[in-house]
């Protein structure tokens, strides 16, 4: 079933998907696969609502996007522990990560809608009067989210684009489209007026039909680099424009003077969080040659002291990879890795019983033209890099074909700082990394293109037409 022009509709087709549960490996449910006839209603709902919602004033668009974060919050528990049994997300971060998260981003947009920061006039400078800047909704927008953080991406993309005015065809990754019952349910009960918010789900070939269609006026979309790059293509050749927040091989730069004792619990996060399956994991860790054995042993007593398991057992720390096939991708990069050279210091193996997990795994030896420190393996899989001195420490972070996250640590902050304004990154944390609403999250390189959170994630979704008026 889909959610179109608010209400439940069913396919035109029968064509269906499994979903499976990822610490088992057994079904866990199907999801429709929609076609071209149900992408054409989805954006026709879209296209009819436009008006009307664009012209809803920005207090009462808010008003209902913070009946949407209330009705979330109150589904928080079904919805976390629906998408843990998709992905193999342990529950406790499912929460943070995908509801908790929805109502806090929700909350920051209702906030800027309610500031009305839509008009603005500024004084001419060749003539006398002034240029009124007037910022309308780009119109109907394509979301397409991936399955490692379902509810907190979707947030990204719906709650500016719903601040803005625009509407929204959502679809959700075919591995975790169960939970989107669960925000179709909030959304009904928010009282959001009908074809605001229309929900579709299949595969490729779904997304590839609403990229293409005409009726779509943007779109934006997270995933891999492979595949932002086509959604970029289709996005170019039609002049449409496109935000995309894509992969990235990141580097925590660890200066000589850092303290591991404060530099290891963090990187327990931010270089295993979601088994490996996040965009910003710190996946190359550059250590200074005179320490770099102390590094190494310090970060494989991180891996080690994983707990793998059920993510619905309060117990584990890490759970399975999403899918079969996402696992076969990781062990492929583990084998590349020992073939290149580097060494395994821990974990690379496959634990017994059921699921799709990997133990996870550090690499020692590693040269930064080796495979497993150029591409982005996406599990729970870390290189150590060794450097000579800061210089080189920036010009190793800096060779990549990425550009999305990164941290420094040293117990000096200040050289920390100069350090990390060296490396070409979007975004860089000193002695930490994270996400904030207001921050814009924006990829270089092969890491993306466009902006998401902060005022910049709002402007993202809004035309600018200037009127010129003499006094």
């Amino acid at each position: 079933m889909f959610h179109v022009g608010g209400r439940w509709v069913r396919p035109e087709g029968a064509t269906t998907g499994p979903v499976f549960e990822a610490a088992t490996g057994k079904p866990l449910g199907e999801v429709a696969e929609a076609g071209p006839g149900d992408v054409d209603r989805a954006v026709a709902a879209a296209r009819e609502a436009g008006p009307k919602w664009e012209a809803t004033p920005p207090a009462e668009r808010a008003r209902l996007m913070e009946a949407l974060a209330d009705a979330v919050s109150r589904r928080t528990e079904p919805i976390s522990t629906l998408i843990s049994r998709q992905n193999g997300m342990p529950l406790a971060m499912s929460r943070v990560a995908n509801p908790v998260a929805m109502d806090g981003i929700l909350r920051y947009y209702a906030g800027l809608a309610r500031e009305d920061r839509f008009d603005e006039t500024r004084p001419a400078l060749s003539y006398q009067g002034y240029v009124q800047l007037q910022r309308h909704p780009v119109g109907v927008v394509a979301m397409i989210v991936p399955w490692n953080y379902p509810l907190g991406l979707t947030a990204m993309k719906l709650a500016p684009a719903l601040a803005a005015g625009c509407t929204v065809v959502l679809k959700p990754a075919p591995e975790t489209s169960l939970d989107a019952e669960l925000l179709v349910a909030g959304i009904e009960e928010a009282g959001f007026p009908p074809g605001v918010i229309n929900l579709i789900t299949g595969g490729r070939p779904t997304g590839e039909a609403l990229v293409r269609h005409p009726g779509i006026d943007k779109v934006a979309f997270t995933g891999s680099t492979a595949a932002g790059r086509l959604v970029g293509a289709v996005c170019g050749a039609a002049l449409k424009p496109v935000t995309l927040e894509l992969g990235g091989k990141s580097a925590a730069v660890i200066l000589d003077d850092a303290d591991l004792s404060a530099v290891m619990p963090a990187l327990a996060f931010l270089s295993f969080a979601n088994a490996g399956q996040s965009c910003f994991l710190h996946s190359r860790i550059l250590a200074p040659r005179r320490r770099y054995d102390e590094v190494v042993e310090a970060l494989a007593g991180v891996a080690r002291s994983f707990v793998l398991g059920n993510p619905l057992d309060p117990a584990t720390t890490m759970g399975p990879l999403v899918s079969a096939r996402q696992r076969d991708r990781v062990e492929e990069y583990i084998a590349i890795g020992r073939a290149e050279g580097a060494r395994t210091v821990t974990g690379g193996g496959r634990p017994d019983g059921d699921g799709w997990f990997v133990e996870p795994t550090v690499f020692a030896g590693v040269d930064n033209a080796m495979t497993v420190a150029r591409e982005e393996i996406f599990g729970p899989v870390v290189c150590v890099l060794s450097y000579d001195d800061a210089e080189q420490a920036v010009a190793i972070a800096n060779d990549s074909d990425y550009g999305l996250a990164g941290s420094v640590w040293s117990s000096d902050p200040e050289h920390a700082l100069q350090v990390a304004r060296k490396i070409d990154t979007g975004t860089i944390g000193v002695n930490m990394w994270t996400l904030d609403p207001v921050a814009p999250l924006s990829g270089w390189k092969a890491s993306g293109l466009g902006r998401e959170l902060g005022p910049e994630g709002l402007d993202a979704y809004l035309d600018t037409k200037s009127i010129f008026v003499p006094k």
